[in-house]
């Protein structure tokens, strides 16, 4: 076959991150659970059958374009899940990593627009600043809320490992979850 033919099937496929979208799809139906089930029309649902539905048509809307890319991406992220080849304990080196944290950290606190949220006016953090903290450039240590540190203890999570979790999220509850299943699967 010509290189030409090659050049043609590439072309046809679909352009875009479909390898992550769907790659993604495997964390999502195996790390987060199923909060409420309900029926529509006699037919069972999740709140997470909307997003493979999406998924779905996603996929079908440029069918054979998006078909190769799309099973590309289950594939990746069922290796990464699976750790194949350790891959979950693979790192950027040193240099790289702190050349990408230098220039898209988050801003400082003494920035003089506040750090806000994609939704509403809601502040992208709550609870209590702790001072006398070393400056790393970064912004301030923010002591989680109790009320959260209650609710992933709820869920049954240690409560120091749920305030350490929600440190590292920078208070985001749902961050903060994953990070405390992602460490209890090791």
């Amino acid at each position: 076959m010509s290189i030409a033919y090659y050049t043609n099937y590439i072309t046809a496929l679909a352009s875009g991150p479909y390898g992550l979208i769907f790659a993604s799809f495997i964390p999502f139906f195996l790390d987060i659970p199923i909060t409420s089930r309900f029926r529509i029309f006699g037919v069972n649902f999740s709140d997470k059958s909307f997003i493979y539905l999406a998924g779905l048509q996603l996929l079908v809307s440029s069918w054979k374009r998006s078909l190769i890319p799309g099973i590309c991406g289950l594939i990746a992220g069922s290796l990464y899940r699976l750790n194949v080849f350790g891959i979950r304990r693979r790192k950027l080196p040193q240099i790289v990593a702190s050349f990408f944290a230098r220039f898209f950290a988050p801003p400082s606190a003494s920035s003089s627009r506040p750090s806000r949220s994609l939704v509403g006016n809601v502040p992208s953090h709550t609870g209590r600043t702790v001072q006398n903290q070393p400056s790393t450039g970064f912004a301030p240590v923010v002591e989680p809320p109790e009320s959260s540190i209650a609710m992933l203890v709820s869920m049954g999570f240690d409560s120091n490992a749920a305030r350490q979790a929600l440190v590292r999220a920078r208070n985001d509850i749902n961050v903060a979850t994953n990070i405390l299943l992602e460490a209890q699967s090791h």
